[in-house]
């Protein structure tokens, strides 16, 4: 089944490539295309096919997934000049898997919709990882017909599809949650490391004993690592949670509801953004304690700024 259905990915970042990887490793036709052209080489590598445009994508695939920034960006790649909405076929699928609010993901729903196009909510967790070993957990909300007809492209890039309904914005909704939880995890991680090199324990000893008692955390023992190597190499940066953080506190806003841890991990990000760490690994955090307390931590081969420079 997997040889008669094409698939596009929008968006070829670490995510978007490790799905187009998992595509392709099931044999499945896959277009990609991004405002990045040198990426174009790395998915011929693999077998894909590199669209020029998400229009010339949307002409050639069944189901595409979109894997950008925000509700802004993927407006703009479905819906601008050029957008796959406007070539997609009636009765096509489309996977919107940025981390967008739920009134975002319902009012994209619709103008596909309009056009004939099925759309699966469909936000995304499992990092670059999990999108290269086709081990995603998707959270995903549409209309029945969009998960019959996707069946196959979800079959391989995700571990689990969470199927939350047949409304859009629940997906979103979800992932909103995911985030909170995502992103208070890390600061708090970055927090306590910090605390403890001050303290004067040796950060690696530190990580052994926590990753291995009740303080730890998923984020706790993914991220740490990150500093320990010195390596600020993005694989989701601090910008990327400057944005989520905020999703977070607009719904806590729109359903007057109260989000203090949430708003302090938010301000912890804003400060490393500010600090011009925006572009870094969301452990850069932990660089604001740096700064602000002349904490020593460990450095990259390749000096205090760790890989990425």
């Amino acid at each position: 089944m997997t040889e008669s259905i094409s698939a596009g990915v929008i968006g070829l970042g670490s995510m978007g490539m490790g799905v187009a990887r998992s595509l392709r490793r099931a044999g499945i036709e896959t277009w990609g295309c991004d405002v990045v052209d040198t990426r174009r080489s790395e998915l011929e590598e693999i077998g894909g096919h590199w669209a020029t445009s998400p229009w010339e994508l949307g002409k050639n695939v069944d189901v595409a997934i979109v894997l950008v920034v925000n509700a802004e960006q993927t407006r703009s790649v479905l819906f601008a000049d050029a957008g796959a909405a406007e070539s997609m076929a009636a009765d096509s699928v489309l996977i919107a898997s940025a981390t967008v609010p739920a009134a975002d993901a319902v009012a994209i729903g619709q103008d596909l919709a309009d056009r004939g196009i099925h759309m699966i909510d469909g936000p995304v967790s499992g990092g670059a990882v999990g999108a290269n070993a086709g081990e995603l957990s998707i959270m995903a909300s549409g209309p029945d017909i969009a998960f019959d007809l996707a069946q196959p492209v979800l079959d391989v890039i995700a571990k689990k599809v969470y199927r939350l309904g047949t409304a859009h914005g629940i997906g979103a909704s979800v992932k909103t949650i995911n985030q909170l939880l995502a992103g208070v995890h890390i600061a708090a991680a970055c927090e306590a490391m910090a605390l403890g090199v001050r303290a004067g324990v040796d950060p690696h000893t530190l990580y052994e004993v926590i990753s291995n008692s009740a303080g730890a955390s998923w984020m706790f023992n993914n991220r740490v690592p990150h500093i320990l190597d010195g390596d600020y190499a993005p694989k989701s940066a601090v910008d990327i949670f400057v944005k989520d953080l905020g999703i977070v506190l607009e719904t806590g806003k729109r359903h007057t509801f109260p989000l203090p841890l949430t708003a302090a991990a938010h301000q912890q990000f804003l400060a490393a953004a500010a600090a011009g760490l925006g572009r870094e690994d969301d452990s850069a955090v932990i660089k604001v304690f740096q700064k602000l307390a002349g904490i020593e931590l460990p450095e990259g081969p390749e000096g205090p700024e760790g890989k990425d420079g």
